[in-house]
């Protein structure tokens, strides 16, 4: 690969970096904090580009400015400045910067889905006790996240949530058993590190449960909790009461676990 090749490839890889990073595109690689870190990147890629582009260009009129000043004087070529012209058009990068292409062509041909029922029924629940419970409205039904719900109601004993109307969003994963989860797939960095968090679902169910179908759940807490076939971790359980199908939401990964 020669200078300019490599070049090209960097300010390519920028430029698409910069498109995920001002798009939703990047939600499907990292978690929506290392967005400002995303950017960064791209710029600095970008920036490299131009700056490698300026670097060939003036070291191309050097040579040729050292060629033509002192080509008359050297009748044999064989001087010090036919070196320097040579290393001028004879330089190539290594050939591992071709691996460049790689990250290049997984972000301009591949979108990957947000991972689903399929990963979370095949990972056991990744549920952490939280360091805290942020203070819940008085009245009104309470919207939490699955995370926080499953906390609550596993490490704070559901004192939080007796009595009260809860709706929580998720995907719907169902495993071998026949056991329905409200889920959603927690992140600490990127998508290579998801890990799913679990509810189960009790009482008025949908008939017909389709799994990834996005669902919003309003129900009320039970004291019911089982073990994750997968890892043995904890599953509480919510007592539906209704249930919506709901689109795909703008960010499907939750970070609530580790905030």
């Amino acid at each position: 690969m020669n200078r300019q090749a490599q070049s090209a490839l960097l300010f390519l890889l920028g430029a698409a970096l910069w498109h995920a990073g001002t798009t939703d595109l990047y939600l499907r690689y990292v978690k929506a904090g290392l967005r400002p870190l995303l950017l960064a990147a791209a710029v600095v890629l970008v920036a490299a580009a131009v700056a490698s582009v300026g670097y060939g260009w003036r070291r191309a009129r050097r040579g040729a400015w050292v060629t033509s000043g002192s080509g008359s004087a050297s009748g044999s070529g064989c001087g010090p400045e036919s070196g320097s012209a040579a290393e001028g058009h004879g330089h190539h990068a290594p050939h591992v910067s071709w691996l460049l292409l790689l990250p290049l062509l997984a972000l301009i041909l591949v979108a990957p889905p947000a991972l689903g029922s399929y990963s979370a029924t095949r990972t056991g629940t990744a549920l952490q006790q939280p360091l805290a419970y942020p203070a819940l409205p008085a009245t009104g039904p309470l919207r939490l996240s699955v995370v926080d719900y499953a906390g609550r109601a596993v490490y704070g004993k559901g004192r939080t949530l007796e009595g009260r109307r809860i709706q929580v969003t998720g995907f719907v994963a169902v495993d071998r058993s026949g056991t329905p989860y409200l889920v959603r797939m927690a992140l600490n960095c990127c998508a290579a590190d998801a890990q799913p968090v679990k509810i189960g679902l009790t009482g008025a169910i949908p008939p017909v449960l389709q799994p990834d179908t996005w669902l919003t759940v309003t129900g009320t807490y039970t004291p019911r909790t089982e073990k994750d076939p997968v890892n043995g971790g904890p599953i509480p359980f919510l007592r539906v009461t209704t249930a919506a199908p709901v689109p795909v939401p703008h960010d499907p990964y939750d970070e609530s676990w580790n905030t």
